[in-house]
């Protein structure tokens, strides 16, 4: 496994991670989760994602269990949750002091932790002000139930907000943001947050490498049964895939399968060792609903080395989205 540094800071995260969005607590049982978050341990992974808001706290109960039971020594391990939305009353979702002290609580309670190392902002609160956040996030810091704090899906405008206000109050600022970045969502990463990883030395803990499975070509024929576009709750990610611009991302798949071919990997692989080549990502978040696929998943470090300029530059001309102004990073 690699190790890298979380944006400036001093903290090193596994380059591929284990998330639990759609899956723990919802999409998969408890025994199947036990052998992923094993597999994705016995493979280096150190960094474990959650969030107050995955199958309404659930995924962090059974995340809790497993670590639990495991015995996994706590130093070792890089845990996070997100706080926005908590529950169903007038003040148990957004970034107020109030749902963020008492949504970070319980968190930690489903969690069966002291402290997680990582807390995010799951999204802005456009009704709370940003000093008001900044502060309870700070306040979370140094009462040490989080270690670090960040951002997901926030505007370069709004984190930079955020870092300046934490640098006029003497507060603890953001570390790091987590995105989605993919082949097909590409524009914030390589292009807007570019001035914050120099300015603030940003990190990213980038979310749905493989495009909510996309990426990995088994939605070219359809959506198979069991599969996570075929969930119930999921209806608005089968709408985008059966749209237009999906089935033009789809035929986009297929002819990346010939590129995967020639480096005698998947699809996935290829995927998630195109967003390990960004140095811009601390880590790259995975998710699975089988031990199969973590073990598959992480091979894919093993390839980044071999996605050489022509490698991508291929790849690039499937895609034809390349965000501008261009930034050398493909090497």
């Amino acid at each position: 496994m690699e190790y890298r540094y979380l944006g400036r800071s001093g903290l090193k995260v596994s380059a591929l991670s284990y998330g639990a969005w759609v899956t723990l607590g919802e999409q998969i049982d408890e025994e199947t989760a036990r052998a992923c978050m094993h597999a994705a341990y016995d493979a280096g992974v150190n960094f474990f994602d959650n969030a107050e808001a995955y199958a309404a706290g659930e995924a962090e109960r059974v995340m809790g269990k497993i670590i639990r039971d495991a015995g996994w020594k706590r130093s070792d391990l890089v845990i996070s949750t997100k706080i926005f939305w908590g529950g169903p009353g007038p003040n148990d979702r957004g970034l107020s002091r109030k749902h963020i002290l008492e949504g970070t609580d319980a968190a930690l309670r489903r969690l069966q932790l002291d402290y997680v190392d990582l807390v995010f902002c799951h999204r802005p609160d456009l009704h709370t002000p940003i000093a008001e956040t900044v502060r309870a996030m700070s306040h979370l810091v140094e009462q040490g139930k989080a270690l670090y704090w960040g951002t997901s899906e926030w505007s370069a405008e709004q984190i930079r907000a955020a870092c300046e206000c934490a640098r006029r109050e003497h507060l603890v600022g953001p570390t790091m943001e987590q995105p989605q970045y993919n082949m097909f969502v590409r524009a914030r990463v390589e292009r807007e947050y570019l001035p914050l990883f120099d300015e603030y030395g940003l990190g990213t803990t980038i979310w749905s490498p493989l495009a909510s499975g996309l990426l990995t070509g088994k939605y070219n024929d359809g959506i198979p049964a069991g599969s996570r576009l075929a969930m119930e709750n999921l209806g608005w990610l089968r709408e985008q895939l059966l749209d237009e611009r999906g089935k033009q991302r789809i035929e986009k798949v297929r002819r990346l399968g010939p590129i995967a071919a020639d480096l005698g990997c998947t699809l996935a692989q290829l995927a998630l060792a195109w967003c390990l080549k960004n140095p811009h990502v601390s880590t790259v978040i995975t998710g699975a609903s089988r031990k199969q696929q973590v073990d598959e998943n992480m091979k894919s470090l093993a390839l980044v080395d071999r996605l050489t300029p022509d490698v991508m530059q291929r790849i690039e001309d499937v895609l034809d989205n390349r965000p501008e102004p261009e930034k050398d990073w493909r090497g």
